[in-house]
């Protein structure tokens, strides 16, 4: 028996060599980014962290012999503190992927550096179309919540759907990152007579947005806004009261079936009791199949790396079944929501109605149409 044990111990010891002899340095490092301490930390912040290592213990690295690990900072929203973390990880501190990056600017500073250093980018944070589009690298696997792009390129894609569709676009008003005072931007909006006020933002202005609309008793006047980008931390943070009615797509909620509840209950507890947003599954999703491309691919060399979880079909507990496209976005479907009135809502986070169910296909911008020259 005693033999039996050691033979077999040996033959463990022996895997797991040569599950570490597959990466670099004999570990799998991945390096979380985002805003920790602004207007996107709710949206992914700590908690982004937090579904990577559950990604990890789903995946079962540790029985399959693979050392992995985690890593985070803030990059306050700033492209050159981004570019900055991102460098000093890459080159002294040997991260092989960096994920999650909320912030369009920095997304696409970070982008760069990953190209340069040949390393792979998982964006889950970010919503800016180009790093599918013109920005397009083999280096990145774009996983955007949804098919929306941020700031200017948000109002430039969403203008085309509205003009192509029919519609007019009666004015634009563009106000700075992080604002606090929105009164003047809507009172422009309202003197409009548009009956759709679009919030081309995200995160705390677009919760400033929604609040300072509702005082100003703009919405049920013959306008109604609509949210570009919202998240179910900007609906926490409302209230049903000042919410109720607001219709935007999601492309994860937590209580849409047993799946989904079952990630939530586990991951609430570590993140101060919050909800997941989608930002935080998708962070889940894509470090869960870059590990699993890892595995298949035999390396963590990045563009290898990422040409596996193109090649490989995706399929997680909290978006199914899926693919990743050439030009690196990935698609599954998406949701149509509306946010409850509070006399619907059943308790905490009880949030939503699923209006509808948007295919995959639908959801996202055609493959051809992104200029990625990736895609022939």
């Amino acid at each position: 028996m005693a033999f039996r044990k050691l033979v077999m111990a040996a033959s463990l010891a022996l895997a797991m060599g040569a599950a570490q002899a597959q990466v670099s340095d004999g570990v799998i490092k991945i390096g979380v980014l985002n805003d920790q301490s602004s207007l996107y930390a709710d949206i992914s912040g700590p908690g982004a962290a937090v579904a990577a290592r559950m990604a990890i213990e789903d995946f079962g690295a540790a029985k399959k012999g693979m050392k992995v690990e985690v890593i985070s900072a803030d990059h306050q929203n700033k492209p050159e503190v981004g570019s900055s973390i991102a460098r000093q990880w890459y080159d002294v501190d040997k991260v092989d992927v960096i994920v999650d990056v909320p912030t369009s600017s920095v997304a696409l500073a970070i982008n760069q550096v990953t190209r340069e250093k040949n390393k792979a980018f998982l964006v889950s944070g970010a919503a800016t179309s180009d790093l599918t589009g013109k920005a397009c690298s083999p280096n990145t696997w774009y996983f955007i919540t949804a098919d929306y792009a941020f700031g200017l390129a948000l109002e430039r894609d969403t203008e085309a759907v509205v003009l192509k569709n029919g519609g007019k676009v009666l004015g634009k008003v563009r106000h700075p990152l992080n604002a606090q005072d929105f009164s003047s931007f809507l009172l422009q909006a309202q003197a409009s007579k548009a009956k759709i006020i679009g919030l081309a933002n995200a995160g705390g202005d677009t919760i400033n947005s929604v609040k300072q609309a509702a005082e100003f008793g703009i919405v049920g006047k013959g306008q109604n806004l609509a949210g570009m980008l919202v998240f179910i931390t900007d609906v926490h943070a409302l209230g049903l009261d000042k919410a109720q009615g607001l219709i935007f797509t999601e492309t994860f909620y937590w209580d849409q079936n047993d799946r989904t509840r079952a990630f939530a209950k586990r991951f609430a507890p570590q993140y101060k009791g919050n909800m997941p947003t989608m930002v935080h599954a998708g962070v889940y999703s894509a470090v869960l199949h870059y590990l699993k491309a890892v595995e298949a691919a035999k390396t963590d060399d990045g563009p290898k790396v990422i040409a596996k979880m193109k090649e490989l079909p995706t399929d997680d507990p909290l978006f199914g079944k899926g693919r990743v496209r050439k030009d690196g976005r990935k698609i599954h479907d998406a949701l149509l929501v509306e946010v409850k009135k509070p006399s619907e809502s059943k308790g905490p986070w009880d949030y939503y109605k699923i209006r509808a169910t948007i295919p995959a296909e639908q959801a996202f911008r055609p493959e051809k149409d992104g200029g990625c020259e990736l895609v022939k």
